[in-house]
């Protein structure tokens, strides 16, 4: 007695590679393009004479490690946050700071020795240190920063320190919006830092 053949159905060649090019399509579909942003300097002019002799450098910047990423980590409920896969700082967030509060003494002294970051042949007359404790962001919201910083004179000189706590409405939806309030913010932190430059500039002999 002959074993019966059980006869098995045939696949088209043309429907498996629709399928494949279907798959690789909705595969594709779920991924979005990351979006960069920087931190922008955004203080004003000198609120008194240049400081023209003045030679400034900003750094190191410490940042809590919570917020010590690429992407940004925002508040969703008070206790909790969120870690935006597609929107990214393009660089360290502790050198961005840096870089946007020395952008900002230029204006806020007047003066354009001001580095983020040590410097071959560049010998600071104020050395500016930065710890910040608190970069909340709350899109649509509010963004915050609280920092403690000090400002030493070089070589030997006296040391000022303080204490910035800066919060700025986030005047839009986007996240380019949440990057402006917290430049903004910054920006309040050079204001507290250029003061103390200027105070320990008047009270040099």
């Amino acid at each position: 007695m002959s074993a019966r053949r059980i006869a098995r159905p045939r696949i088209a060649p043309r429907v498996v590679a629709l399928a494949l090019l279907l798959g690789l399509a909705c595969g594709c579909g779920t991924s979005a393009p990351a979006r960069f942003y920087t931190l922008a300097p955004a203080a004003g002019h000198a609120g008194g004479a240049p400081l023209a002799d003045a030679t400034v450098m900003v750094g190191p910047v410490a940042v809590p490690a919570a917020v010590d990423r690429p992407e940004f980590v925002v508040q969703s409920a008070p206790n909790q946050v969120e870690v935006e896969e597609f929107s990214r700082w393009a660089a360290p967030l502790g050198d961005q700071i840096a870089q946007a509060v020395a952008a900002d003494l230029i204006q806020l002294l007047g003066t354009p020795d001001v580095a983020a970051g040590p410097l071959a042949n560049f010998n600071p007359t104020y050395r500016v240190t930065i710890e910040v404790q608190r970069f909340d962001s709350a899109p649509g919201q509010s963004a915050t920063v609280e920092a403690m910083w000090a400002v030493r004179r070089s070589p030997g000189g006296a040391t000022r320190s303080g204490r910035t706590v800066a919060q700025e409405p986030v005047t839009g939806s986007g996240y380019d919006a949440l990057a402006a309030a917290h430049s903004r913010a910054v920006a309040r932190l050079s204001a507290d830092i250029a003061a103390a430059i200027r105070a320990q500039a008047e009270a040099q002999p």
